[in-house]
């Protein structure tokens, strides 16, 4: 039985940020109670389909799924374990939700409560990713979060009480007005606090956003924006300082301890087949990907729900294989490579792996091809380099 992965989306948000060009807003109570009686419906209709999987892993991703009553959240995964087969093939030790490794969801500083972090325990959830990105409150206050540090600080501690010992923090660099003194700051109390992972991203300016009104190409604070060389130098400055408390980088934005990488982003990274349910949400099914509607009302009323996005080629595979990959530290296994496709990455890649070696931004180590350190910096052209 193969291994797939389930994402679940909760496009519900008490206040979009704004940076933000996620598929979320901010919904009433009787919309999101219809919401979740969809997507149980969606899940149920589906038990065909996830019960040939051995779902190991589950991700509630938004959108900010604590914002749901904790009882919706519960039912959601109550539907799901009803749904996954139990298989007693030495591997799975029972069936349903027991079987499957990592539970993660998102949750945002401000939404968590002892009695919510308490239902999540229960329902199974083992993992939490909370939404912190800045440690420095007027920061905060520009993106357009809901909290404060301090009230990140007390979510966390409550979680921790609760028992949740798989904690990812998100941050952001690069941010309007941000310094690397200021970005170093929030680095140094976020290791502080000993979470099992961090993920660390840059800030894209994204178009349809508030912030792309202000600080896009024609906007009104543009010098706001920390300069490429500066947004540089926090990334680096991210690497050197979370290896030395001992994180290890094992994808380009994402740093973890010793057995704590997100199990759910991997599968993503390594072509691994994922359901996705909710609204907006994208699956990858024996190489058809799909694409679930966005349109709210057609999704409710959940007819024709999940099309068709496109089918994956042979050529197509082999993009996506080499440009995830690449993304993970570790980098892309070569004997995988001619075991999925017949051939050598060489041979179809002959040039363009000759070319990124001769530039010092890729090299090959006991069986793997992977980005150097000088590679990662300008990962973005390295990868595009496996588009043919």
């Amino acid at each position: 039985m193969s291994k797939a992965g389930v994402y679940i989306h909760i496009p519900f948000c008490e206040r979009k940020c704004n940076y933000c060009d996620f598929l979320s807003k901010p919904g009433t109570r009787q919309l999101q109670k219809e919401y979740v009686q969809a997507l149980k419906k969606e899940i149920a209709d589906k038990k065909e389909l996830l019960s040939g999987y051995m779902i190991e892993t589950v991700f509630i991703g938004g959108g900010t799924p604590s914002f749901l009553e904790p009882s919706d959240i519960r039912e959601i995964l109550r539907v799901l374990w009803e749904n996954i087969a139990s298989v007693d093939n030495g591997f799975c030790r029972g069936g349903g939700l027991a079987d499957v490794k990592e539970i993660t969801m998102e949750a945002n500083p401000g939404t968590l409560t002892r009695e919510k972090l308490m239902i999540y325990k229960e329902a199974g959830i083992n993992r939490i990713s909370m939404g912190l990105q800045s440690a420095n409150n007027e920061e905060l206050k520009e993106l357009g979060r809901i909290h404060t540090y301090e009230q990140f600080l007390e979510n966390y501690q409550v979680a921790r009480e609760c028992g949740f010992d798989n904690i990812n923090i998100d941050l952001m660099s690069a941010l309007p007005g941000q310094t690397v003194e200021s970005y170093e700051e929030t680095l140094r109390k976020v290791v502080a606090l000993k979470p099992e992972h961090i993920s660390a991203y840059s800030l894209i300016i994204e178009e349809g956003t508030p912030f792309y009104d202000k600080y896009g190409p024609k906007g009104t604070a543009t010098n706001r924006i920390p300069s490429e060389e500066t947004d540089r130098k926090m990334y680096h400055l991210t690497g050197k300082l979370l290896k030395e408390q001992g994180y290890h980088r094992y994808e380009i934005s994402n740093y973890a301890r010793e057995g704590k990488e997100c199990e759910h982003n991997l599968f993503y990274w390594s072509g691994v087949d994922y359901i996705g349910f909710g609204l907006g949400a994208a699956s990858l099914i024996q190489n058809v990907r799909y694409k679930n509607t966005v349109d709210m009302k057609q999704y409710l009323l959940q007819e024709d729900v999940r099309k068709v996005e496109y089918v994956l080629d042979k050529t197509m595979r082999m993009e996506e294989f080499m440009f995830l990959g690449l993304r993970k530290m570790q980098g892309v296994r070569k004997d995988t490579f001619a075991e999925l496709f017949g051939q050598t990455v060489e041979e179809v890649y002959k040039e363009e792996i000759m070319q990124l070696k001769n530039l010092d931004l890729l090299e090959e180590s006991k069986g793997y091809l992977r980005l150097t350190e000088q590679g990662i910096d300008v990962s973005n052209t390295v990868l595009a380099k496996f588009l043919l």
